[in-house]
């Protein structure tokens, strides 16, 4: 049976920690501390040692297959949830779609709250604004390329349409190596063609 707190919100707490290292000199006590003083039950508590830039984290997948309609899922801080802006959005509308609720400690932000859900649609409206950004990237590369000459000798791997869901997908946090499996790219395909367009990394 289901364990409901009084706590901000009517609904049952689950957290979830990570630490970028499986050192010792990296822990979770800091976080697990946050998390049970916030109301979050030890047996509901979920953690990864594993960089924020890896798309294979165990821990976050049961944590999101765990939490039901009426949950909220609590992290420390934003970082230790998602690896970009993107990868945090597309997290908490999920979330969001499952009727879970989303709370961050460290940033105040709840979506049970007027305030947090506006905060939230902001975080929406900044996304959108950097896949302008990635678009307009995109062709600006292509241009000045071929300005230089680059059309020329051996055609590109990847067009236009292409490279901009490529770039989306880097820039909501997934590896290098996931997208070259994807989309059925070679590494050093890729590596070229992130080159041509001067793309240096999510900002």
């Amino acid at each position: 049976m289901r364990k409901y707190f009084l706590w901000s919100f009517p609904y049952m707490l689950v957290g979830y920690m990570r630490v970028s290292s499986e050192s010792d000199r990296q822990t979770t006590d800091f976080q697990r501390d946050a998390l049970l003083a916030a109301g979050v039950d030890e047996r509901h508590l979920f953690e990864d040692r594993a960089s924020g830039a890896r798309d294979d984290r165990p821990g976050l997948t049961k944590a999101l297959e765990f939490v039901r309609a009426g949950d909220c899922l609590v992290v420390w801080k934003l970082d230790r949830l998602g690896r970009s802006l993107s990868h945090l959005l597309n997290i908490v509308t999920g979330l969001k779609e499952k009727g879970v609720a989303f709370r961050s400690l460290t940033e105040q932000m709840d979506t049970t709250t007027p305030h947090g859900e506006l905060l939230f649609h902001l975080f929406g409206a900044l996304a959108q604004y950097e896949r302008a950004l990635i678009q307009e990237r995109v062709k600006a590369g292509i241009s000045a390329a071929q300005r230089r000459g680059r059309q020329s000798g051996r055609p590109r791997a990847l067009d236009s349409e292409k490279m901009e869901s490529v770039l989306a997908a880097l820039e909501s946090g997934t590896s290098k190596a996931s997208v070259c499996r994807t989309f059925g790219i070679p590494r050093s395909t890729l590596i070229d063609s992130l080159a041509r367009v001067g793309w240096t990394g999510p900002k």
